[in-house]
C-alpha cells in the first residue's frame, strides 16, 4: 500500500538532516523533538543512535493524528567512547585533539513511525572515518570559525570539518547525520518509496 498522499514530518531542528532529506525530493514538515537525551551507560553506540533516533520520533508522534514521522540521531566514537556535541571550546579542543590522526566510527540511527498504526522500524548505520594528525594551532583554529560547537565529536565533514578529514570507510550521509540509503529503505517499507 503506497502512503504518498500521508505526510511525513522530520524530528529534527538539524538544518543538515533537513537539507539531506530535501536533497531525496521528498515533501515533509519539520516539528523539532523536545526529548530527554541521556542514555543507559550499559549500551552500545547502535543501541544509542537507536533509542535516541526512536524517542524523538515517538515525542513527536505523540503529539500527531496522522503521518509518518522520521527521527535520527548521530554519535561519535573512539575508542568505545562516545563523544557528543562539545559543552564548550575547551571540550571541542580536546574531542579534537582526541580524534586527530586517529580513525573512528560514526552511527546514524533512523526510526520511523506511522503515527495511526503505530507501527516502528529502526535501524542504524555505521561509517568509519579518519581524521588528519592537525597542530595544536589548527584545532584552535577550527573551533574558531564556531562550526564545531554543536556537532558531534566537533567536526562537520560537510564544512570546513572536511578538511581535517583524510578518508571515510563506509557511508558519507551517516557521518552528516542520516544515511539516505537506510532512509531511502525504510520509507520504502512504510510505502513511501523514493525511486
Amino acid at each position: 500500500m503506497t502512503k504518498k498522499n500521508v505526510p511525513l514530518i522530520l524530528a529534527s531542528s538539524s538544518p543538515r538532516r533537513r537539507e539531506l532529506l530535501q536533497t531525496l525530493g521528498l515533501s515533509f514538515t519539520v516539528i523539532t523533538s523536545d526529548v530527554d537525551e541521556t542514555t543507559a551507560e550499559h549500551l552500545s553506540a547502535s543501541e544509542v543512535v537507536e533509542e535516541l533516533s526512536l524517542r524523538k520520533a515517538k515525542e513527536v508522534a505523540s503529539r500527531l493524528t496522522e503521518g509518518v514521522v522520521l527521527g535520527s540521531d548521530t554519535v561519535v566514537v573512539l575508542d568505545d567512547q562516545i563523544l557528543g556535541k562539545p559543552i564548550d571550546e575547551m571540550d571541542a579542543y580536546r574531542m579534537l585533539s582526541t580524534l586527530q590522526g586517529q580513525e573512528h566510527t560514526v552511527y546514524s540511527g533512523v526510526a520511523l513511525i506511522d503515527v495511526e498504526t503505530g507501527r516502528t522500524e529502526v535501524s542504524h548505520s555505521l561509517t568509519h572515518v579518519r581524521i588528519r594528525a592537525l597542530s595544536k594551532q589548527e584545532i584552535k583554529s577550527y573551533i574558531a570559525t564556531g562550526e564545531p560547537m554543536d556537532k558531534a565529536g566537533s567536526y562537520a565533514i560537510q564544512g570546513i570539518g572536511a578538511t581535517i578529514v583524510e578518508g571515510i570507510n563506509g557511508d558519507y550521509f551517516t557521518v552528516v547525520g542520516l544515511p539516505l540509503g537506510l532512509t531511502s529503505t525504510l520509507l520504502t517499507r512504510f510505502g513511501m518509496p523514493i525511486l
